[in-house]
């Protein structure tokens, strides 16, 4: 099983209804192929992390590439690993700005992110929900 993190923006502005389909699709092909994760967007960016095994998640990474929504993504870790630290969630999401008026993006990702015990992901996270939270 590997756990793959990327960031990547995005060709047109974030919207709910986009975000809500995005979401929807996500989260049945990820059923589908064994994937669990956490999108985080923000700005026109988006932070996402995929895990399980390792053909269907790099098939899933190389669907997002090619997708006329994003350009300029880039692998920022890839790592085997023994379980998941998203094992909940077929795609965890957080908004960011102006599409999530409910409480700060900081603190949602922050207690997203809590249980991760590897620093350098939670870091990544957590940045970029500082980044963005505006």
């Amino acid at each position: 099983m590997i756990r793959l993190l990327y960031i990547s923006s995005t060709r047109e502005p974030h919207s709910r209804a986009r975000l809500d389909n995005i979401l929807s699709v996500s989260r049945r092909n990820n059923v589908a192929a064994d994937i669990t994760g956490l999108l985080i967007a923000g700005g026109n960016r988006f932070l996402q992390v995929l895990e399980g095994p390792e053909a269907r998640v790099q098939e899933t990474f190389e669907r997002i590439r090619f997708d006329e929504r994003h350009f300029a993504p880039v692998v920022l870790k890839r790592e085997a690993v023994e379980e998941r630290l998203f094992g909940k969630w077929a795609m965890g999401f957080q908004p960011g700005g102006a599409l999530n008026r409910t409480s700060t993006m900081t603190d949602e990702v922050a207690g997203l992110v809590a249980p991760i015990d590897d620093p350098l992901l939670k870091a990544y996270f957590e940045g970029f929900a500082r980044r963005h939270a505006a």
